[in-house]
């Protein structure tokens, strides 16, 4: 008797919907990955080179890098928004940071704008980015964690000359 009710499970069970097909047409077109063709696995045609680790303390940092958001429609800025993981997960831990490149000598004029869960860009523009913010706040009273949305504007003069901003500005937005 028990074997027959176990089957009889099994086969109900097996005819439910999982719903993987209804929330695999949730996500939106536009953010759904490009489907990769199908490549036959390559074949050595020499001999194998052994690599070993970096020592450039500097890649440690590099490494770290998490997301990179490359602005648009800057000028003859190179501009960029990046973000490194760090800190405590549980509570934020992106480091968040706008970056303007200067020249080979002078690298990326970098300033950085907080630490947070995640962001987006919501729109961009020569000298402005504006940004929605998802970040971890804790309740004192309670020790409770939770998370806010907040949105800001983040601007900075365009040079004629195309040199990196000596600052930039955050203002609180809705």
């Amino acid at each position: 008797m028990k074997p027959l009710l176990f089957l009889t499970a099994l086969v109900g069970l097996a005819a439910c919907d999982t719903g993987v097909e209804t929330r695999k047409d949730a996500v939106p077109p536009a953010e759904q990955p490009a489907p990769v063709a199908a490549v036959a696995p390559l074949a050595a045609s020499g001999p194998a080179a052994t690599l070993t680790p970096e020592a450039d303390p500097a890649l440690q940092q590099a490494a770290g890098v998490v997301r990179l958001d490359p602005l648009t429609g800057q000028g003859p800025l190179a501009a960029k928004l990046f973000g490194m993981a760090g800190g405590d997960p549980a509570m934020n831990g992106l480091h968040t940071h706008l970056a303007f490149f200067q020249s080979p000598a002078e690298g990326w004029r970098v300033f950085r704008l907080g630490d947070v869960l995640d962001y987006r860009i919501l729109s961009q523009r020569a000298g402005r980015v504006d940004l929605e913010l998802r970040e971890s706040v804790m309740d004192e009273a309670t020790g409770q964690i939770g998370d806010r949305t907040r949105r800001v504007i983040v601007g900075w003069p365009i040079a004629a000359d195309g040199s990196a901003p000596a600052e930039v500005t955050v203002t609180p937005a809705q």
